[in-house]
C-alpha cells in the first residue's frame, strides 16, 4: 500500500501515538500489529510495517557490504530501530531514546512517505516544511531527475 497523508497527533504522557484508523484498516492491522521504530532523516522517525522494513533490509543486502556508507548506516539504522506492538486502541509507544532523538513534544505530526511514516515534532515539521515549501518545483524538478 502507497502511504499517503498528513495527521496531527497528540503523545500521551507514556510517548503513545495514535494510528489513524483508516489507516489501520486500510493496512489490515488487527489490534497486535507490528511496526519498526527507526531513526529517520532531518529530525524525523521512521515507522515501518513488518513487510517494508524487511524489504528496506533486501534493498541493504544488494548494496556493497564493504561500503562505509552501508555499514554505518546499517550500524545507526538497526542499533537504534525497535520493533513496537499496537496496542488495543491503535496506538505505537515511542521509545524515550527515540522520542528524545526527534525531540518529540505532546503534539506530533505523522506523514505517509510512500512505504513507510515519518513521525515529527509537530513545531519541527512546521518549521521544515516552511522552508522546503517554497523550493516545492525546484526539489520536484530534481526529484526526477534520476530517470
Amino acid at each position: 500500500m502507497l502511504l499517503t497523508g498528513t495527521f496531527v497527533r497528540s503523545v500521551d504522557e507514556k510517548r503513545r501515538v495514535a494510528i489513524p484508523k483508516r489507516i489501520r484498516e486500510a493496512l489490515g492491522w488487527d489490534d497486535n500489529a507490528v511496526l519498526y521504530v527507526a531513526p529517520g532523516t532531518d529530525g524525523s522517525l521512521a515507522l515501518y510495517t513488518e513487510e517494508a522494513f524487511k524489504q528496506l533490509a533486501q534493498k541493504l543486502d544488494r548494496a556493497s557490504p564493504t561500503s562505509r556508507d552501508v555499514l554505518a548506516f546499517s550500524r545507526l539504522f538497526y542499533a537504534q530501530a525497535q520493533r513496537a506492538e499496537l496496542d488495543n486502541q491503535g496506538r505505537v509507544r515511542i521509545p524515550p531514546e527515540l522520542a528524545e532523538l526527534a525531540n518529540l513534544g505532546k503534539e506530533a505530526v505523522l506523514l505517509g512517505v510512500r512505504d513507510h511514516f515519518e513521525l515529527w515534532d509537530k513545531q519541527c515539521w512546521q518549521q521544515y516544511q516552511a522552508e522546503k515549501q517554497k523550493k516545492y518545483d525546484e526539489i520536484a524538478e530534481r526529484a526526477f531527475d534520476h530517470e
